[in-house]
């Protein structure tokens, strides 16, 4: 059995503080085999903002992986924004911006989405692509292929942020080794989705977290998900803050066929 927390959008700096040891006793609670957060750890990526999430990592106890958010690079300081734009990152959360996971059950990869010379749009960049998918290719047949990325492939149409660059591409290259699942945030609203629109990527799926800390809130509650895996169910359950901590909602549960995943 594979079990996956992801959470996203901390957004330390904009983040609630009575929520951070709500949602570290929850997540040690349940025992992850890994915690995959997917960007926008700060709101700014000044130094004290990255090093509370540094700290608040250092208290989760099962592997953490992390990549970066579009709020991850200097949105002002523009001689780093173009030149080290992920200085600040390297120095407080790790080197590597597209760390890997791996168990004889599960292979999860990071890909980093961000593109300094844009705001808030996303990017998929070919080199990457190969990267994870060498990743991919070399897993066990059975294992869960479980990419993490800030920018979700595939949104509502009513979404008011732009579609990340190469998205549908990028799809049909994944599908190719493997892909089953993407997880992303930046929309700071949940969903589990199987590619339906984009072209390459039926039979895999997007599981969007909302933001985990911050109170820059769509309209949804803070959350994280906890995603289980046991070589044929996939469930997918939603823990939701409140008064008395998270608490979880009814679990979503997706069966795997020959053309991928459903409901």
């Amino acid at each position: 059995m594979a079990r996956l927390v992801h959470m996203s959008d901390l957004h330390f700096g904009r983040d609630l503080p009575e929520l951070h040891d709500p949602l570290i006793e929850a997540v040690n609670r349940i025992k992850p085999d890994l915690v995959a957060i997917s960007g926008d750890l700060t709101q700014r990526a000044l130094a004290p903002e990255f090093a509370a999430a540094r700290r608040f990592i250092d208290r989760i106890k099962a592997p953490v992986l992390c990549v970066p958010g579009n709020h991850d690079v200097p949105l002002y300081n523009f001689p780093q924004r173009f030149v080290r734009p992920f200085a600040s990152w390297r120095r407080a959360i790790g080197t590597e911006l597209e760390p890997a996971f791996e168990r004889p059950n599960m292979v999860v990869v990071g890909l980093n989405t961000v593109d300094p010379f844009s705001w808030q749009r996303g990017r998929v960049r070919q080199a990457a692509l190969e990267r994870v998918c060498a990743r991919f290719r070399a897993a066990p047949p059975e294992a869960l292929r479980v990419l993490v990325a800030h920018h979700p492939f595939e949104q509502p149409e009513d979404a008011a942020k732009t579609a990340t660059v190469g998205a549908e591409a990028a799809l049909r290259v994944l599908r190719g080794c493997g892909l089953d699942i993407v997880l992303t945030g930046h929309l700071h609203q949940w969903s589990v989705i199987p590619y339906r629109r984009l072209r390459g990527g039926a039979g895999a799926l997007q599981i969007q977290a909302g933001t985990s800390l911050s109170n820059r809130l769509r309209g949804e509650e803070n959350d994280f998900n906890l995603i289980t895996h046991d070589g044929h169910a996939l469930c997918v359950t939603r823990y939701i803050a409140g008064p008395d901590g998270f608490a979880s909602l009814p679990v979503v549960q997706i069966h795997r066929t020959d053309a991928g995943w459903h409901h």
